[in-house]
């Protein structure tokens, strides 16, 4: 499959599209949260618990604490309205009875793709349009640019 013929883009002009994405997306996320009744930190939770069920992982309450970058009682609260809202439950670890597992509740991920579907339908059209040479350069850059941000963001955070 040939690459389709693309513009051409300084990398001022591809970080600024790139800002203007992100400026959406947290604006995007906001409404997404609202619509299925969670705050924007609870969804992004509920993202990690989701992440680690497709993976077969277990998670921790810790670990998603860890993942989250929250305290382990900021966690609590997340639980308490994930729970509350039928998005996750607690269960107990069987192999630690003191740690405490989060586990997705059955409908959870579906009453989510009925908000996100129609938008991963989208870009799953639009990466149809690239090679797969162009989607792995792409796949490489999205996690390189994540790995510059995480690092960034641990910098802010000391200061």
């Amino acid at each position: 499959m040939k690459g389709k013929p693309r513009p051409q883009a300084t990398p001022e002009q591809a970080l600024y599209a790139m800002d203007r994405m992100i400026a959406l997306a947290q604006f995007g996320q906001q409404d997404i949260a609202a619509r299925l009744g969670l705050n924007v930190t609870d969804l992004t939770c509920l993202g990690f618990v989701i992440e680690a069920a497709l993976a077969g992982e277990a998670l921790a309450a810790g670990d998603l604490a860890e993942r989250a970058q929250l305290t382990t009682g900021a966690v609590t609260g997340v639980l308490n309205r994930l729970e509350k809202a039928g998005y996750a439950r607690r269960e107990a670890d069987p192999g630690d009875r003191r740690r405490v597992r989060v586990v997705m509740a059955d409908d959870a991920q579906e009453r989510i793709l009925q908000v996100y579907g129609p938008f991963y339908e989208r870009v799953g059209a639009l990466f149809a349009d690239y090679t797969p040479d162009e989607v792995a350069v792409l796949t490489d850059w999205f996690t390189r640019a994540r790995a510059i941000l995480r690092e960034s963001l641990d910098e802010i955070r000391a200061e």
